[in-house]
């Protein structure tokens, strides 16, 4: 039997080639939903250049210097928690940003699921019909790690019910199915460049992405950068009306309790959130969080430890999400 890697290579070239498939030719480009209108590049171009205008311009000083105290107490939250700890964040109403170690690589792991379901969602603006269109696959491609997926073989599943089981429920075997239609983590690495993220760059399929060996650049961001991405993809023009809304309609069904990013700001704020775990007590979170009457904030927080078998620490997430939401919220 081919590895798995090997098999799914296999479907992607299956995809590609069959004339009777669920699943419609992949286009050799991504960026064909962005050819069809010379409006919508422009509007993306835009996108891709607004947070770093919003990053220039002038934010009263006091909440600079909350940002600098915030700076400080990130730097003693990681030597307390013996990792490395990367935060990005970006308040939309006043363009103050906070960062730590936020230009240095961290795993994606689950994380790459919104970009992937943003690449589908793009796709599917061109095709109304691809969203219901349904996926056959067998027990021996799911797994480990792949509940949804793994109770619907019989019957297999469309494809926006493998994306919800994706971002809400993590589900490993739907991120693969996903990819494979999509042309496999390149394409997704492909849709990231063409929205205009320059780091991100998926590698493997699941569960190999959650590898996270330290100094491996493969499956691998900066907190910024997952934050600009976040930014463009629910609050600016990457997507269409639709497909953003949509998209922030599964992050915010996705948000698990009070962990992670949740569990460090206010429990009525609306969050969009996708976090995810791997090897050496990796983790990770991306939110868009909406405060009551107030602009949203654009998070990334990323953790990850030297030692292979450490367990994960979404307290430390949460503690660095407390920071920063507290420094940016505080009244002057």
């Amino acid at each position: 039997m081919p590895s798995r890697a090997g098999r799914w290579r296999e479907r992607v070239r299956f995809f590609n080639a069959c004339p009777r498939c669920f699943v419609p030719p992949i286009p050799t480009e991504l960026t064909t939903f962005m050819e069809h209108s010379p409006t919508r590049r422009s509007l993306l171009l835009a996108a891709v250049a607004a947070p770093f205008v919003a990053a220039c311009s002038s934010a009263p000083v006091a909440d600079q210097g909350r940002a600098h105290t915030a700076q400080a107490e990130l730097t003693a939250l990681e030597k307390a928690s013996n990792g490395r700890l990367g935060v990005a964040a970006l308040d939309t109403s006043n363009g103050v940003r906070i960062a730590h170690h936020a230009r240095e690589r961290f795993p994606l792991c689950g994380t790459y699921a919104v970009v992937a379901a943003a690449a589908m969602l793009a796709r599917g603006s061109l095709d109304a019909s691809l969203l219901p269109r349904r996926i056959l696959y067998r027990r021996y491609e799911i797994v480990t790690g792949s509940p949804i997926t793994e109770s619907h073989v019989d019957t297999g599943m469309t494809i926006e019910q493998l994306c919800v089981a994706m971002l809400q429920s993590g589900d490993k075997g739907a991120g693969n199915l996903l990819m494979g239609v999509l042309g496999g983590p390149q394409a997704v690495t492909a849709f990231a460049r063409a929205s205009g993220d320059m780091s991100f760059r998926l590698d493997h399929w699941e569960p190999e992405l959650n590898t996270a060996a330290p100094g491996d650049e493969r499956d691998t961001s900066t907190p910024v950068e997952m934050v600009d991405t976040l930014q463009r993809l629910l609050l600016g023009n990457t997507l269409q009306e639709p497909q953003r809304t949509q998209l922030t309609e599964w992050m915010v069904g996705g948000a698990r309790g009070a962990t992670g990013i949740a569990a460090g700001v206010p429990s009525g704020w609306r969050i969009a959130d996708k976090a995810g775990t791997g090897g050496y007590g990796t983790t990770t979170d991306i939110a868009v969080l909406w405060p009551p009457s107030r602009a949203p904030i654009v998070m990334a927080v990323s953790f990850t430890q030297p030692q292979a078998a450490a367990a994960a620490r979404a307290d430390v997430v949460a503690s660095a999400a407390r920071i920063v939401a507290g420094a940016l919220t505080a009244t002057a």
